[in-house]
């Protein structure tokens, strides 16, 4: 099993990006509960030609349609590891958390914050954001709102986000109980970036109608483009006002790992608390969300809850006290750090951070090699690694729609489709440590051959054929 999966990783490039899953696959995981089990190697031939064939494909260098990361042969033996050990990181007196919190450790070097900060491992950004939303919002009403809820206090509170800003936001300010309406969406500028002089008129706005401004959300890399927030503004705003000031990093805080990319992020290390992902730009398997929160003692308030079997003892297996369940929502925890760790370790951060910084040089190549083809046309600037572009055509929205699921069938490459001021833009986002220049090419290539068959009204049945 393990050799298998190392010949996949090792020969990926030979399969295609994504394929359609036949129906007759599908149709064989809708078999009955099995009263009778089947043996190992069956079950195992049962994944080499059901499933593996046709995962979504994120492993391979020319998958290009999410911020998703490729994984290591390091990452994934340490995730054997982790499940033969089969640790609940929920709390107790165990190596498995000094390993979460020598992560800890180094994120807040890397970050640049205090001895008070404290981090946690989730699923991922959209879990990091939530518990930035819920520490925020106990900061604000204090403590006292665990027992009486948000109501119960009689404050209205409003955050503030880009318009630009992750779906994310939006459903942590639904699940918190403050509600999507309690969220400003501010302006951004041509840039992409939120617009620092509309979120000051709109805080104070809020104010002046008696309304409770307490968080502001920055993005270190917009989900859309690969914006980054004016960071250092929105933090000097958010100290002036006194509001908690979350940055989503979901997609670029790991660039601090770049001396190249670092600059770009100045101002996050003000952040009050910052969401990140392990399994995007750090490549560690999926999942491998983090939370870092600049003071440790807020988080312990918002989470903490005293259990009579959770009790707690200086000595013994349940020493070790604060636990991780007191950081957060969940008790039964899986051990996330140690694919994380062994990927630091195994790597090194200036391996990391060159990989990071080449997937923007090569954002840089595709962008370049756009604006000198006539048939393509560049849709958003290129602040790190996604590239926005269009096939040019009279009827440009529906060509590209068709031609973003053309790609993904071809098998050769998968970009994504996205919307920009109502324009439908072929969206092509490099994170994985595996590509390289000819799978930019090879993407740009299979859009000028599809785009032209498709404008040209020629039939499209044997394209894959000619494009393979």
């Amino acid at each position: 099993m393990l050799d298998d999966m190392l010949d996949y990783m090792e020969h990926i490039r030979q399969r295609p990006v994504w394929q359609p899953i036949p129906p007759e696959v599908r149709g064989a995981f809708t078999a009955p509960l099995p009263r009778q089990p089947i043996s190992l190697s069956q079950a195992h031939a049962q994944f080499m030609t059901q499933v593996l064939p046709y995962a979504g494909g994120n492993s391979h260098p020319g998958f290009m349609g999410w911020v998703q990361g490729g994984g290591t042969p390091v990452g994934m033996l340490a995730e054997m590891l982790s499940a033969g050990l089969n640790a609940n990181l929920g709390g107790r007196d165990q190596m498995p958390l000094e390993v979460e919190r020598q992560i800890g450790l180094w994120m807040r070097e890397l970050f640049g914050f205090p001895d008070t900060s404290s981090g946690l491992f989730v699923t991922g950004s959209s879990t990091a954001n939530l518990l930035a939303v819920l520490v925020a919002r106990t900061q604000a009403l204090g403590a006292a709102s665990r027992a009486c809820g948000v109501a119960g206090e009689g404050a209205q509170l409003v955050a503030y986000a880009a318009s630009s800003a992750h779906s994310c936001i939006t459903k942590a300010m639904e699940i918190s109980g403050l509600g999507n309406q309690a969220l400003r969406q501010v302006p951004v500028n041509a840039q992409g970036q939120m617009d620092v002089s509309a979120l000051t008129r709109m805080v104070a706005a809020d104010r002046l109608a008696g309304l409770q401004p307490f968080l502001v959300v920055a993005t270190a890399g917009t989900v859309n483009i690969g914006a980054i927030d004016p960071l250092e503004q929105v933090a000097a705003l958010a100290a002036q006002e006194q509001l908690w000031f979350h940055v989503d990093g979901a997609l670029g805080a790991l660039a601090m790992l770049s001396p190249e990319l670092a600059p770009q992020f100045k101002g996050i290390e003000q952040a009050d608390s910052i969401a990140l992902d392990f399994h995007k730009w750090g490549q560690v398997p999926y999942d491998a969300g983090y939370f870092l929160a600049r003071d440790g003692a807020g988080q312990l308030e918002t989470f903490a809850t005293p259990a009579a079997y959770l009790a707690r003892h200086t000595r013994g297996l349940a020493a070790g006290s604060p636990w991780p369940c007191d950081l957060g929502p969940d008790l039964s925890r899986g051990f996330r750090a140690l694919k994380t760790w062994f990927t630091f370790v195994c790597h090194g951060t200036e391996k990391l951070g060159a990989a990071i910084s080449n997937s923007c040089a090569l954002a840089q190549y595709m962008k370049q090699r756009i604006e000198a083809t006539p048939e393509l046309e560049l849709m958003a600037p290129v602040a790190l690694n996604i590239v926005c572009y269009r096939f040019r055509s009279a009827n440009a929205n529906t060509i590209n729609d068709e031609l973003v699921v053309l790609l993904q069938e071809s098998g050769i490459a998968v970009p994504s489709a996205s919307t920009l001021d109502g324009q439908v833009v072929i969206r092509a986002a490099i994170v994985n440590h595996r590509t390289v220049v000819a799978d930019i090419d090879a993407l740009l290539d299979a859009t000028l051959v599809l785009g032209q068959k498709l404008t040209s009204a020629q039939p499209i049945h044997s394209l894959h054929r000619e494009l393979l």
